[in-house]
């Protein structure tokens, strides 16, 4: 007979795989059961039996079809009844706090003329709201809406209070002595690589990088005659209460001249720092995409700017255009750290 717990201090028997998993099976079962989850997150079908683990919500089987299709650095997802769940997964879960709590989030602002799924959707609208949900990212509140914007570091109420306390600032803690600054978190930008740079010499030109985030300048080593380098250096600002976007500039150096300019861009780290502070500690999550930094004409984007909690930490990838000049492209790797590590 195998036991899976022993009252005594010393335990006989360790508890079997068997235990433990009919133990994460409670858990889950525990969560399935709030009033919320017994209802598919996307379409309100009932008694679902499915669910996304890095997304934290419940759904159909119809729905379920969907959520695969995304891909898993969208949605993982696994059976309540057959898979067999990870004790991470598990707590994401509940730290997500349920259906309400995640499309509290995710369709906080469905826009007019776009409907809810119901339970009789055909596999086309569902496909159409699911990824407009949650691979697209357009229901957000338009103040969590990971696009350029005004810069804003507010969470709204429609957050489940746990996600919410775990970063809300309050007021309070933002009242400092006259002249100081209050900073939130540090940046750290790694210059990867830079792409048909301008010429600014006789064939060539000796490139580096400069940023600017308020009064802090921080600055690459300069490449030699390169059109092409490639830098992979981690440069660290820290970023203030009131924020606003990082200034890059390209410059050529010259010994026995001012430098000349190689074009410039604007990083918008709103998005960034929006996404990273909704979902808390990155470390409770698996890797997913959690943001996105759209392309438009108003920013100096190549592509949209994805981003993702990867190996816990909260990264963005960005390719810019160089801005005023005649060409020139550079890679960045953004990534978000809290204060509080």
């Amino acid at each position: 007979m195998i036991f899976c717990c022993q009252q005594s201090d010393e335990p006989l028997v360790r508890p079997s795989g068997a235990c433990l998993w009919y133990a994460s099976k409670r858990r889950l079962k525990e969560l399935l059961q709030q009033s919320d989850n017994r209802f598919c997150a996307d379409c309100g079908a009932p008694d679902p039996k499915w669910a996304s683990a890095n997304i934290g919500v419940f759904i159909c089987l119809k729905c379920c079809g969907v959520h695969r299709s995304l891909g898993t650095h969208v949605s993982k997802v696994l059976s309540v009844t057959l898979d067999e769940w990870s004790d991470d997964e598990i707590d994401a879960m509940v730290e997500v706090g349920g259906n309400s709590a995640a499309n509290a989030i995710y369709e906080a602002f469905i826009p007019e003329g776009v409907s809810k799924l119901r339970p009789d959707a055909n596999h086309g609208e569902r496909m159409k709201f699911i990824r407009s949900k949650y691979e697209l990212q357009e229901f957000l509140k338009p103040s969590l809406r990971i696009t350029s914007g005004k810069p804003t570091i507010s969470v709204q109420s429609s957050f489940s209070r746990k996600i919410l306390d775990s970063f809300r600032i309050t007021s309070a803690s933002q009242k400092m002595e006259e002249g100081m600054v209050e900073f939130i978190g540090l940046l750290k930008i790694k210059i990867k690589n830079g792409t048909n740079l301008a010429i600014r010499d006789m064939m060539s030109s000796d490139p580096y990088v400069v940023l600017t985030l308020g009064k802090q300048t921080v600055q690459t080593t300069v490449v030699r005659s390169n059109l092409n380098p490639v830098w992979n250096e981690e440069l660290m600002l820290s970023v203030p209460q009131d924020f606003g976007p990082v200034k890059l500039e390209v410059f050529d150096h010259d010994t026995f001249s001012a430098d000349d300019i190689m074009g410039e861009a604007e990083l918008d780290i709103q998005p960034l720092i929006t996404a990273a502070m909704a979902f808390g500690d990155p470390e409770m999550f698996g890797n997913m995409q959690i943001g996105k930094w759209l392309k438009s004409h108003d920013n100096a984007l190549i592509d949209d700017s994805i981003i993702n909690i990867v190996d816990g930490k909260v990264k963005q990838e960005v390719s810019l255009k160089l801005q005023n000049v005649e060409c020139g492209e550079l890679e960045l790797e953004l990534e978000w750290i809290p204060l509080d590590q």
